[in-house]
């Protein structure tokens, strides 16, 4: 018997498959390596069907999108889940995260979880900090809701990638929408007020019929070693790349030049400066970086 299904964890050579709501334990044919084909989580299949619930890999399905660290296929999009409060927001760290995320070309949602420790004023910083650079903001907790149900329908029929610094709730928003999972969660430490890192592997986790979560540990550190130069970090600035065709020099580095688009738009307060700030110190350190 021949069945499509989801690849929603893989262990070495071994691939589990989700099909009609039944787990198979799977191996790839042969053919794919002489392809150099290598199934990923994520991956729509056709398997044959064997005893016990195992069966073959025999096709793999054209994938819409594909991310090498960590090597997952067809995500939608990326949550990316952060704190202003235990653990503090760090807005330099934020924007690092970004810049990587940007470099995925997958769809980033800004998801500021614990929301029940802000008051007003807290909640109205983060947002003056990013709601101008087109990313959607929602504000969750798990312990009164909020927002909740506006992030199940970001999520519906999705493929979606949690993201972001360990300790800030991923692990407890994935066990809230689905009461069958048992996500281990993360402590915050008191001295350091950071996370324990909890995710151990990429798992796939089916939270409504045709919407999937991925927790992984390739989104919770930060990797900005594909970043050559310091010049490219205004590729990863989408509120900067919009503006950048404005500015007098077609390679404007948005720095002391002359007619700069995105300088005047700072100026009118149409820009974050704590974002542009960030931007400047984040080409600092890749230069220096560069120079070891």
């Amino acid at each position: 018997m021949s069945k499509k299904g989801i690849i929603y964890k893989a262990q070495k050579e071994l691939y589990y498959v989700l099909s009609d709501d039944i787990s198979y334990k799977c191996k790839a044919r042969g053919v794919f390596r002489d392809r150099n084909i290598k199934p990923l989580v994520g991956d729509y299949v056709q398997i044959q069907v064997l005893d016990n619930q195992e069966g073959l890999i025999e096709e793999v399905y054209p994938r819409k999108s594909e991310l090498i660290r960590p090597p997952v296929a067809n995500i939608d999009q990326i949550l990316l889940v952060l704190t202003v409060k235990s653990p503090n927001v760090n807005y330099n760290l934020v924007d690092k995260y970004l810049v990587m995320l940007e470099h995925f070309t997958v769809d980033v949602v800004m998801v500021i979880n614990k929301s029940d420790l802000l008051d007003p004023k807290d909640k109205e910083e983060f947002r003056d900090t990013y709601s101008k650079t087109g990313y959607e903001l929602v504000f969750t907790s798990a312990l009164n809701k909020e927002g909740i149900d506006e992030l199940k329908e970001i999520l519906m029929g999705k493929i979606s990638s949690l993201a972001g610094p360990s300790g800030v709730g991923k692990s407890t928003l994935l066990n809230l929408f689905h009461k069958d999972l048992d996500v281990e969660t993360g402590d915050i430490s008191k001295k350091t007020q950071r996370g324990r890192h909890t995710t151990r592997h990429t798992e796939l986790f089916e939270i409504f019929e045709d919407t999937f979560i991925l927790d992984t540990p390739g989104f919770s550190s930060l990797d900005l070693s594909f970043i050559e130069e310091e010049g490219q970090i205004r590729e990863f600035y989408p509120e900067f790349r919009k503006l950048q065709k404005d500015c007098r020099f077609q390679n404007c580095q948005h720095l002391k030049e002359p007619d700069c688009a995105v300088k005047k738009e700072l100026e009118k307060e149409n820009i974050s400066q704590k974002r542009y700030d960030n931007y400047i110190l984040i080409r600092d350190e890749i230069k220096k970086n560069r120079r070891f």
